[in-house]
Formats: structure tokens, C-alpha cells, sequence
């Protein structure tokens, strides 16, 4: 068995035996690096968070790229920037959200997807003008929410360090080829979507089955918010909506 610092404890039991044969994939000296170095994110306590999700709830993999590079923000879930609170304000996004322009262009996305705001028209005052009260109204609701429909959250790169994401990509490609088979086995028919360049590469190692996979540009770029496929994708889904008691 190799060793790792990584805690498995954040991980459903149903993905701990998958996981750990993952990580005997992965190179031992670049495991032995990250053991011996603080120098990394989100950190070997929550590089697993995703996997909170049980494997057979899991109806979409949802690949990002890599942690945010922000101790406070990287959580061990793709695009759940942990810093994040409140989503909304008087003048129509909250400032950190403005901040977060991947985050601002999910929201945005999902604003147009649900005929909420014409796709030419998605400032702040146009946000402003929507009556948010039926809506989420943290990040922690919005990610609770794309977990509950079945979304598992992967980074293509799950460790960001110094250096080139797409070289620890690879280090984990053995790791990510050996959970993929593992979901695939139990639930073939999850749908992938597969958001910027980085996510775009682990499509080789989805070799088991041929499920249904979106291709689309990283949130990062404003194209995006109204990306004809991400849009028809995320329709049906009111991710907005909040499910939370007394609200919409």
C-alpha cells in the first residue's frame, strides 16, 4: 500500500477502496514529494472532498481544471470557491462574486439558462431588476445543490503547486483513469462535462464506456455565459432554485 498524507475520512466509504487503488497508481516519488511539502492545495485534508458524494448517486462529472489558488478559496471541489458567501446584492451580484469570474460566469449562465436574463443583456443592473427571493442564496446552497442532483466535482488537476498544472495533471492521470473505471463499472450511463482546455485532456482516459460528454470552454471566458450546448446542458436543471424550506 503506498503511503500518502491524504485524508480518506472526507470520502463516502463506497469510493474509499477505488480511491486508494488510484493512489497506488501514482508515481511514489511524486507522492513523496507532496508528503514532505506544505507547498500545495487545497492540501492532503481536502483533495478528497468531492468524494463525499456516494458512487451511485453520481449522475454527472463535472471536471474543472485545477484548486483555486487561494488557501481559503481551494476546497477539493472543482469551481466551489470556498471564500464565496453571499451571492447576491442590492446592485445585482455581491462583490466577491464579481471578483470570481468563473463563479460570476456560472451564475450568469445559469441566469440566462433559466430565461431569467436575455444573453445580450447580463450586467449588474439587469441582475439587479430579478427578484432573487426563490433562489439560493449562498455558494454553499448553489454547490449543495449541484451535489444533491448528482454532480460529482473533479479538478483535472487535483494538486495545485508551483510549476505547470498540465505536469500534475499527468502525475494523476493513473489516479483519475482508475476512479473513472470504477464509476463506470457501477453507473454507466453519468453524463461528463469536461469545462477548459486542461479537463479537456482527460478525455482519453474515459476508455471503460461511451457516455454522454460536454465539451465547453473554461467559465473563465465570457463566451460561455451563452454557449448554446452549456446552456441547453443546464436548462432543465433550475440550480438556482433553492430547496431550502420557505423559499420559492
Amino acid at each position: 500500500m503506498t503511503m500518502h498524507p491524504f485524508n480518506l475520512n472526507v470520502a463516502d466509504a463506497s469510493w474509499k477502496e477505488c480511491i486508494q487503488k488510484g493512489i497506488n497508481r501514482v508515481d511514489p516519488d511524486y507522492l513523496n514529494h507532496l508528503t514532505h511539502s506544505r507547498n500545495w492545495l487545497p492540501g492532503p485534508q481536502r483533495i478528497f472532498n468531492a468524494f463525499s458524494l456516494p458512487l451511485t448517486q453520481v449522475n454527472y462529472v463535472l471536471f474543472g481544471e485545477s484548486p483555486y489558488p487561494r488557501s481559503e478559496s481551494a476546497n477539493g471541489y472543482a469551481f466551489w470557491d470556498a471564500s464565496v458567501n453571499e451571492l447576491w446584492s442590492s446592485t445585482g451580484l455581491s462583490k466577491k462574486v464579481n471578483r470570481a469570474t468563473s463563479l460570476r460566469n456560472i451564475l450568469k449562465m445559469l441566469m440566462v439558462a433559466d430565461g431569467l436574463l436575455d444573453k445580450h443583456h447580463t450586467n449588474q443592473d439587469d441582475i439587479a431588476k430579478i427578484d432573487k427571493q426563490g433562489f439560493v442564496q449562498t455558494n454553499e446552497e448553489l454547490f449543495s445543490n449541484l451535489i444533491r442532483h448528482g454532480f460529482l466535482l473533479l479538478n483535472a488537476t487535483p494538486v495545485l503547486q508551483p510549476g505547470s498544472p498540465q505536469k500534475d495533471a499527468r502525475a494523476w492521470y493513473p489516479f483519475t483513469k482508475e476512479i473513472l473505471d470504477c464509476l463506470l463499472q457501477k453507473r454507466p450511463h453519468v453524463t461528463f462535462i469536461l469545462l477548459g482546455r486542461i479537463a479537456n485532456t482527460i478525455d482519453h482516459l474515459i476508455t471503460r464506456a461511451q457516455p454522454d460528454k460536454l465539451y465547453a470552454e473554461h467559465p473563465y471566458n465570457l463566451s460561455f455565459i451563452t454557449n448554446p450546448k452549456v446552456l441547453d446542458f443546464f436548462r432543465p436543471l433550475h440550480l438556482l432554485q433553492s430547496s431550502s424550506p420557505g423559499r420559492g
